[in-house]
């Protein structure tokens, strides 16, 4: 498709639509280079707007992530370094001195609805409801069943804070969710947080969905990619929705993923990308993104600007006039539209318990414990060249950079994944296996055995 140019003003408070997916492998789209995968609507959605290429979650792991795309900041901000532990259940949650992207677009008069996903806070308080979002139907989890007779995982659903029957199949009752809100709400601003469980674990599925995938052997793939074409199946229904009531034109839509994919639990593919979720080499932060606006964004357009989930943030209040003051995010329109080039961020820091990374440029430090690895991302896509050695200067100063960054930062408040004793130096050693080429299953190291 051709790239079509952009007028020079947006309309006024759009419709604003973020889709996010649950550990997605970059290699999973189409439209990222995925070859055994099935994702037509998505790849058109990408072939409709603008498909990033260097764009990145705020963190490895779910929660932190969604906590930097619900309030535009890092999340380290407020303590928040990984998922909920069972000991914190009652603690963790988003900062109430806070205020939420849904909670800043209600004052600009917009109608909020979120479906699917939540795992920011378990209490009355920290619930969906409470954080902005006029009507929820889904699960405060991390994980959840995904059929109403699925063997194992949560069947807590929850409408409006209040028990809800379990539907036959969450993916498609999530997106019947988000539809009904788009035909109910026509006539005003409305913001969809579409939060999928799909395609996070456990690998479960339809008979009806497996059957569009029978010639993939292995029982686990097979499952997977089952799961991978109903949330894309999601994807096309939300876009007829708009388009059946005339409203495609005046709708951004974002699509992106909470951090990369587990291969060794799922079978998520991150294409040419090294590393799995939880670590910060480029496979478990780098995501497949695309924001989508026709006549605002151009199509056929794909942008290698550095971008990050708490842009999302920024870039949705602008897009509805809304103020972004004090947001780490940036608002990325004028990257998406040509307006501006380069990167939106000259530095991006991660943190965690184990691993931390500084993006710069081409370049890109990882931490795991207390090593440090460097790459040139330009000429090593892949993070299987260390050059930490050959750029001992370098190396120092952007350990530098990330130890001022994070002396800015809360103490963590909430962790998960606390290293054990008998792990330490572990970890290391896990990323230079990966670097290495030789890496192996990371799931007894990351989580002892424990739930993820």
């Amino acid at each position: 498709m051709p790239v079509t140019a952009a007028p020079s003003r947006p309309p006024v408070r759009p419709n604003i639509i973020v889709i996010l997916a649950d550990d997605l492998g970059y290699g999973d789209v189409g439209a990222y280079g995925g070859r055994d995968v099935q994702t037509p609507n998505i790849d058109r959605l990408a072939a409709s707007g603008v498909r990033m290429t260097d764009f990145y979650a705020n963190q490895a792991t779910c929660a932190p992530s969604r906590a930097a795309l619900m309030l535009g900041k890092y999340q380290q901000r407020f303590g928040f370094f990984g998922n909920p532990g069972a000991r914190n259940l009652e603690s963790y949650g988003l900062p109430g001195s806070e205020r939420t992207l849904p909670e800043r677009l209600k004052a600009r008069g917009y109608a909020t609805a979120m479906v699917g996903k939540w795992h920011l806070g378990y209490t009355p308080p920290s619930s969906p409801n409470a954080r902005g979002f006029d009507s929820f139907f889904g699960f405060l989890e991390g994980a959840f069943a995904y059929t109403a007779h699925a063997s194992s995982g949560s069947k807590a659903a929850l409408r409006d804070g209040k028990p809800a029957t379990m539907p036959a199949h969450t993916t498609e009752a999530f997106t019947k969710e988000a539809v009904d809100f788009i035909d109910q709400h026509k006539s005003s601003p409305f913001f969809i947080y579409a939060s999928y469980n799909a395609v996070h674990a456990p690998l479960q599925t339809t008979q009806a969905y497996l059957d569009r995938v029978k010639g993939i052997k292995d029982p686990d793939r097979r499952t997977y990619l089952a799961m991978l074409l109903a949330l894309d199946d999601g994807v096309g229904e939300i876009v007829k929705a708009l388009e059946r009531n005339g409203l495609r034109q005046n709708t951004l839509i974002v699509f992106t993923s909470d951090n990369g994919g587990p291969t060794w639990q799922t079978t998520s593919t991150n294409g040419p990308l090294n590393g799995v979720k939880v670590t910060t080499l480029e496979g478990g932060i780098r995501v497949p993104t695309i924001f989508s606006w026709p006549g605002v964004v151009p199509q056929g357009r794909t942008s290698a600007t550095v971008g990050i989930g708490m842009d999302i943030t920024a870039t949705a209040l602008r897009a509805a006039n809304a103020p972004t003051d004090g947001l780490d995010g940036v608002n990325l329109l004028p990257y998406l539209r040509g307006k501006k080039s380069g990167d939106a961020h000259r530095q991006l820091f991660w943190e965690s318990t184990m691993f931390g990374a500084v993006r710069e440029g081409r370049w890109k430090l990882v931490r795991a414990e207390g090593d440090y690895f460097l790459f040139d991302l330009h000429s090593d896509l892949g993070e299987r060249r260390d050059l930490a050695a050959v750029h001992p200067r370098r190396v120092a100063r952007m350990k530098t950079a990330l130890a001022v960054w994070a002396a800015t930062m809360a103490p963590p408040g909430n962790w998960m994944m606390t290293p054990r004793p008998e792990s330490k130096g572990k970890y290391a050693q896990l990323v230079r296996g990966y670097v290495d080429g030789a890496a192996v299953n990371p799931r007894p190291l990351l989580y002892g055995g424990g739930p993820e």
